[in-house]
């Protein structure tokens, strides 16, 4: 019974901590206790990564629009996640620290992809389905230099500011979020929060640490913006799907 506990809490805490919980019963170690926590947090946020944006690709999916979100917001998000995930994986970083830029890669890449398709842009979704298929390969296979990698990881602060402050301006324009999803923007603020905390343990990277930062503030802006534009939104898309049933 032992064993299989050991084993089950592998993922969550070193031998040296499972020692000090279950053998010790020192329960108030508190560095094991950051590291366990840590551990559980990165779990949890690469297992919730796998469903974060699924809102939102259902809601441009069900609507069948891509209203509000724009385009160079999301592909300067897919950059970051994107640069985040083959730095990380070439510097040798646990996965629990990490994990969530594979799931997020995968996920806003379908949001860019559905978004030309529904913008009548389907040659160009194509395209860039191909294009960023095998810029991906190049990243994870090696090609890349490290120099160049971690020059993408600094230029990662800019671009993921960038990207979520394009989406502001356009919602500020608009008066409303449109498809803009709030489960996925409330996730990915909170997740983010989550993650300056793991990469402190995990990592201790200062520029891992400053990305999750800034993206957190940016997320930020986007999750007020979706709570204080809720009721235009609303309306927004109602008159929107009355307008398709019209036709």
């Amino acid at each position: 019974m032992s064993n299989f506990l050991r084993n089950l809490l592998s993922h969550l805490m070193t031998d040296t901590c499972y020692n000090e919980f279950f053998v010790k019963f020192n329960l108030f170690d508190v560095e094991c206790l950051k590291q366990t926590i840590s551990k559980a947090l990165g779990t949890g946020i690469i297992l919730g990564s796998a469903l974060v944006k699924l809102p939102q690709i259902l809601k441009i999916w069900n609507g069948k629009s891509a209203v509000g979100i724009s385009f160079l917001g999301v592909l300067l998000e897919l950059t970051a996640v994107t640069s985040a995930a083959s730095y990380n994986y070439a510097k040798g970083y646990p996965f629990s620290s990490w994990g969530e830029s594979v799931f997020l890669m995968i996920e806003t890449a379908i949001i860019a992809f559905l978004v030309l398709v529904y913008s009548n842009k389907r040659g160009q979704a194509h395209s860039f389905a191909a294009m960023y298929s095998l810029i991906t390969y190049m990243l994870f296979a090696g090609i890349v230099p490290m120099s160049v990698l971690w020059s993408m990881q600094i230029a990662n602060v800019p671009v993921v500011v960038c990207g979520k402050m394009i989406q502001a301006v356009k919602n500020y324009q608009n008066g409303h979020t449109g498809q803009l999803s709030s489960i996925t923007v409330n996730l990915l603020f909170l997740g983010g929060l989550a993650r300056i905390f793991t990469s402190i343990q995990e990592t201790g990277d200062p520029l891992i640490i400053f990305t999750f930062i800034m993206a957190s503030l940016s997320n930020g802006v986007l999750a007020a913006q979706v709570l204080y534009y809720r009721k235009e939104t609303s309306r927004v898309l109602l008159d929107a799907k009355k307008k398709k049933k019209a036709t």
